[in-house]
């Protein structure tokens, strides 16, 4: 099973605190919630994908974590994984680190990175029912006034009309994007399929 989550900022008290206002009692209280919504979900066969900034501690406190959370983990950079860079980081717990990387998922092309893109690799291919091919996985943006912009995007796109290559009938632009802030789906790593029943993105 694959799993995708975004924006988890282990260590990161300001987050608890101010921007998302999670509301635990203290930084600890919410790593360990995590962790527990984490591992409660994840096997250790399981991969999971991680839409960017994992974590805000120190490369030891980050080593730490990430052993102790199940899974084949895989990591999307995001623009506070500042642990990467250090020669202590231990990358040998990942399958594989990137900036950017394009899957295969369900039999669906998965687009994989830590900052929307509302003009994808894909975008507009559609299987003969209508049914999207493709999806772009994000992170980044939290529940903040900048997801509230990407979503007047993402429906601009989608209500803008055009006429495919080879067709006769007008259709309106594909923009199947799903931001997989961790605090949607209550801290808990989604398959694919429930990120998009849970974003009613279908």
């Amino acid at each position: 099973m694959i799993y995708y989550i975004a924006d988890c900022h282990f260590f990161h008290s300001a987050l608890n605190e101010k921007m998302d206002k999670r509301g635990f009692a203290s930084c600890e209280e919410m790593n360990e919630y995590m962790i527990k919504k984490w591992n409660d979900k994840v096997t250790r066969a399981d991969t999971v994908v991680i839409l960017g900034d994992l974590s805000f501690g120190t490369v030891e406190e980050t080593n730490e974590l990430i052993h102790r959370l199940k899974g084949k983990l895989c990591l999307i950079t995001g623009n506070h994984d500042k642990y990467v860079k250090s020669a202590n980081f231990d990358k040998d717990r990942f399958e594989w680190i990137d900036n950017y990387r394009v899957i295969t998922d369900s039999q669906k092309k998965v687009v994989c990175c830590h900052y929307p893109i509302p003009f994808y690799d894909g975008q507009y291919r559609l299987k003969h029912s209508g049914e999207p091919k493709t999806y772009m996985l994000y992170g980044h943006v939290h529940n903040t006034r900048d997801e509230v912009l990407m979503k007047k995007i993402i429906e601009m796109i989608g209500s803008t009309p055009y006429v495919p290559i080879a067709a006769e009938h007008e259709r309106t632009i594909p923009c199947n994007m799903i931001n997989c802030f961790c605090m949607r789906s209550d801290y808990e790593p989604l398959t694919l399929s429930e990120w998009i029943k849970l974003s009613g993105n279908q």
